[in-house]
Order: structure tokens, then C-alpha cells, then sequence
């Protein structure tokens, strides 16, 4: 298990972890030729790090392996905290989350409140932005449940708000048996939802649809060359 692996599933940046940080930066000053490189981040999701060699230097004198490269992280985010009833983030405000994320070891940069500070690995220096959903108390279990075992009452459409709809198909038996078998396919397919528009519950990490559509900031135009 590499350093990445390690500081993705402890608590904070381990020992060897911090050994493995100091080998890489003191190799690269090696190939440098003694001159320090810096780390250098402003305050967004994603780090710069940009390396500052002497102009005389010969830019071949660097030679780093790729599993080096690799290793060498410059922050960590956790996972967010899930509500066990919702299954989202417990933070969720307007399909948004934040996710805390802290720089490696002994790296100076400006923090999410714009002070430059020297991390240690413990202190947290941005927030990660991440989607969430917003769920009314919608089980995706339990209506996929009442779609294959009741959906010839309507029991499913009485479920998810659609009091007419679930009473029709009590009155004709599921449409005959041809409609509940169609709500069962679209209950599963979550392509029918809550009659309020929110999302059903479904496991944080299960299986979740996500749908993709073409709009005015999405569509690309046909790239012309000469």
C-alpha cells in the first residue's frame, strides 16, 4: 500500500507516510542540484505544484520514478459524514456538500478563511464541494417492493403521492396486469419518483441513476480546423 492509499483510509498522515513525503522532496533537491523545490496552492479543490530549478541547471538532471510521482500527495479528503435516515451528506444545503480536505505535511499555503498558514496534516485547509440530493422520506426499497408485490392495488403509486393513478389501478386490477408490470420496470429504472420531485433514498455508496442531458452550457459545438 502506497502513501495515497495509507492517508485515504487513516485517520491523518502517518509516520511512514511523512518519511515517504521527506525522501521524494529531499530527492528532488538532489536533482535540483541543491536547490529546494516549493509547493506552492491556492485556495480551490485542486493543488498547483509547480517545481523551481535554477535557470543553469539542465532540466534532464531530474529523473523520478513514476511510483514516486505517484506517491507524492498533496492533500487528502475525507469522506463526508452520512445521515444514516437520508443517506446524504449531513451537511446537504441546495444539492450542495462540503467535504473537509488537509494538506500534506509541511506545506504552507492560504487556508479556506485566507491566512497563509504551515500545515501539519491535521489542520484543515479547504472544503471540497460535492453533490447531494434532496430526499423527502422516499425508500427506493420499499417502493420497488410495493411495485412487484402490490402494484396490481396501486399500491406503489399510493406510495409515491399519485393517489389517483394508485387508484385507478386498484379499480382495474393494475391495468390488467400491463400496467403494474410498466410501473415496476419505470419504478425500477427510477424514472417514475415522488410526486414532489425529490429523489428516493438509496445507499450513500449503492447503485444511484444519474441522468445526463444536453443543454446550453453542455452542448459542444462541432470543432472546425482549417
Amino acid at each position: 500500500m502506497d502513501c495515497a492509499e495509507r492517508a485515504s483510509t487513516n485517520e491523518g498522515w502517518d509516520s511512514l507516510c511523512m518519511n515517504e513525503l521527506q525522501e521524494i522532496r529531499n530527492l528532488l533537491t538532489v536533482g535540483l542540484g541543491g536547490v529546494p523545490f516549493t509547493a506552492r496552492s491556492p485556495v480551490t479543490p485542486s493543488f498547483l505544484f509547480s517545481l523551481t530549478p535554477h535557470p543553469k541547471r539542465i532540466k534532464k538532471k531530474i529523473i523520478i520514478k513514476k511510483k514516486k510521482l505517484r506517491s507524492l500527495i498533496l492533500y487528502i479528503c475525507k469522506d463526508p459524514e452520512i445521515n444514516e435516515a437520508t443517506q446524504e451528506p449531513v451537511n446537504c444545503t441546495n444539492y450542495t456538500a462540503h467535504a473537509s480536505c488537509y494538506p500534506a505535511p509541511n506545506i504552507t499555503c492560504k487556508d479556506f478563511s485566507g491566512n497563509e498558514t504551515h500545515f501539519t496534516g491535521n489542520e484543515v485547509g479547504f472544503f471540497k464541494t460535492i453533490p447531494c440530493r434532496n430526499v423527502n422520506g422516499y425508500s427506493y426499497r420499499v417502493a420497488v417492493a410495493l411495485s412487484l408485490f402490490l402494484g396490481w392495488l396501486g399500491a406503489d403509486r399510493f406510495y409515491l403521492g399519485y393517489p389517483a393513478l394508485g387508484l385507478l389501478k386498484f379499480c382495474t386490477v393494475g391495468f390488467c396486469g400491463i400496467g403494474s408490470l410498466i410501473d415496476f420496470i419505470l419504478i425500477s429504472m427510477q424514472i417514475v419518483g415522488p410526486s414532489d420531485g425529490t429523489s428516493y433514498i438509496i445507499d450513500y455508496y449503492g447503485t444511484r441513476l444519474t441522468r445526463l442531458s444536453i443543454t446550453n452550457e453542455t452542448f459542444r459545438k462541432t470543432q472546425k480546423y482549417p
